[in-house]
């Protein structure tokens, strides 16, 4: 039997993340993954982005430490994470949009994201004079959001934890929680037994069935995200910075010279683990980007390089962080709703600070697994 201080379940960015950390404050730690390879899970999937820019305090604090962690990344793990504050402009089509994107503004500024500003119509142009304007109220843009490369994050903490002594399982198809009582004591494999009272939840879209097997239902579920990449080389910038339209959410970037097209609508499917490109959804989201863009008036879709992925989804859209009452020794580290990539330094070092001293730096209570139950979700801007 082995006696890690740590099991982590889970090897995406998440995961390797916590692991890391972990190693870092001085735990022996074991990550064990279902998968051949790490990040395979929704990691390797993600386009990318990393932003500020929230209507909630906790989420915008863990951005700005994530933004800290990302300027010192090279130096602490010896690979680029592909930082490049291009930022990211919000649209507004109305004027509940336009307030509701004040708003945000005014909790980023008291947050400490003094950057995000509101800016015109005429401004818009000026920052990314590639969008069509016809309807487009206002806006707000943060000019030290951008892009990330997470495949690079991945590579460096995974690096790093291995340089710290952290045990990787792959291809890890069979496991169960052991208790006693209500607490947790350890993971049993087919190939070993993990004796620890610390277990990290880091099981992204499948942190429910990851739940299921310590006798919870964790509020999480998996969501579909598909990519549409236009054919042909980019007719626009790659430092174009993210743009996105509040009014459906329809957004757009250029990545290593292609236009990547997102529209957050998906069409239904009988397996909420489906990651199958659906073509049905094709034609909502070019006639936005031929419609919204100029230079994409004739674009054309490269069917064979679309993709897929999954969001793992809170009801609050925020992420479940912290021990769980109900099974002590169960930490989770959950339902970041299409953030985990962006805030994953941060998260990493949160629960490397709770587990290895029991305190954290940022105050975790928002993201309390316990706050649907007691009817304290977090409430902000559906924009943001």
């Amino acid at each position: 039997m082995s006696n890690p201080d740590a099991v982590v379940i889970g090897a995406g960015l998440i995961g390797v993340s916590v692991a890391y950390h972990l190693a870092q404050a001085g735990l022996k730690v074991v990550v064990l993954e279902r998968r051949p390879r790490p990040g395979e899970g929704s990691t390797l999937r993600a386009t990318g982005g990393y932003r500020a820019q929230f209507a909630t305090p906790i989420n915008i604090q863990l951005s700005l430490w994530s933004r800290k962690k990302l300027l010192e990344f090279q130096e602490e793990t010896g690979v680029n994470p592909g930082y490049q504050p291009c930022g990211y402009l919000f649209l507004a089509s109305s004027p509940s949009e336009w307030e509701e994107l004040q708003r945000g503004l005014h909790t980023q500024h008291e947050a400490g994201l003094s950057e995000a500003r509101a800016v015109s119509p005429q401004k818009i142009a000026e920052i990314n004079p590639h969008l069509g304007l016809e309807g487009i109220v206002g806006g707000s843009f943060c000019p030290t959001d951008g892009f990330i490369r997470p495949a690079n994050l991945l590579q460096g903490y995974l690096e790093a934890a291995q340089r710290r002594g952290v045990e990787f399982v792959f291809g890890l198809q069979d496991w169960q929680a052991v208790l006693n009582g209500d607490q947790v004591v350890g993971i049993r494999t087919p190939l070993e037994a993990y004796s620890t009272e610390r277990v990290v939840n880091a099981g992204g879209a499948w942190a429910a069935e990851v739940g299921r097997k310590f006798g919870l239902e964790l509020p999480i579920h998996p969501e579909k995200r598909q990519v549409a990449v236009v054919a042909g080389p980019s007719p626009l910038p790659e430092t174009m910075p993210m743009s996105i339209f509040c009014s459906d959410g329809f957004h757009l970037r250029v990545r290593d010279g292609r236009v990547l097209l997102l529209l957050p609508q998906t069409p239904p499917t009988t397996d909420p683990f489906d990651t199958t490109f659906d073509p049905r959804w094709l034609p909502a989201v070019l006639a936005r980007a031929q419609q919204r863009i100029p230079a994409l008036a004739e674009a054309q879709i490269d069917l064979e390089a679309c993709w897929a992925g999954l969001y793992e989804v809170s009801p609050d859209k925020h992420a479940l962080v912290g021990p769980v009452r109900e099974r002590p020794g169960l930490y989770l580290v959950n339902g970041s709703s299409g953030h985990g990539n962006m805030h994953a330094p941060a998260l990493g070092a949160c629960l490397a600070e709770l587990l290895s001293a029991g305190q954290t730096t940022l105050d975790l209570r928002p993201l309390r697994p316990e706050r649907f139950a007691e009817g304290q979700p977090n409430l902000g801007s559906v924009l943001l």
